[in-house]
């Protein structure tokens, strides 16, 4: 893997965010995932917070990086970015690259999908 990458680590709860073990689990799908290329990972970037809602300013803050960086945002999955086809799909719109890596080779429909997956396991949560 090659170029520059911002990491954005998310649990839902912040009994998950005090026993790590969700926020581990991510951060060693992201590192194994670019373990061995010639990347650099210009941020790191962790939240508590439901995926449901919008305004996050972890997440924020790391899309404001990547743009500044001109990175691409690396999550461990995708419902771990977000729970919601809108904000997603607007991502994608606004030429924001990202990668989950649990889906590499994903393209914009099967992320679109999957988009939809997460936010309608979301709303059965």
């Amino acid at each position: 893997m090659d170029g520059k990458f911002v990491a954005y680590y998310r649990v839902s709860t912040a009994k998950q965010g005090e026993s790590g073990l969700g926020l581990e689990a991510q951060k060693a799908a992201v590192e194994a995932y670019l373990n061995g290329g010639k990347w650099n990972l210009v941020g790191k970037f962790v939240e508590v917070e439901s995926g449901k809602r919008k305004n996050r300013p972890q997440l924020n803050a790391a899309l404001a990086l990547c743009k500044k960086q001109k990175a691409t945002l690396v999550i461990a999955k995708l419902d771990r970015l977000a729970r919601n086809l809108h904000f997603i799909s607007g991502l994608m719109e606004y030429r924001t690259e990202f990668l989950a890596v649990d889906n590499p080779p994903a393209n914009r429909l099967t992320v679109q999908i999957l988009a939809a997956v997460a936010e309608e396991e979301a709303r059965a949560i």
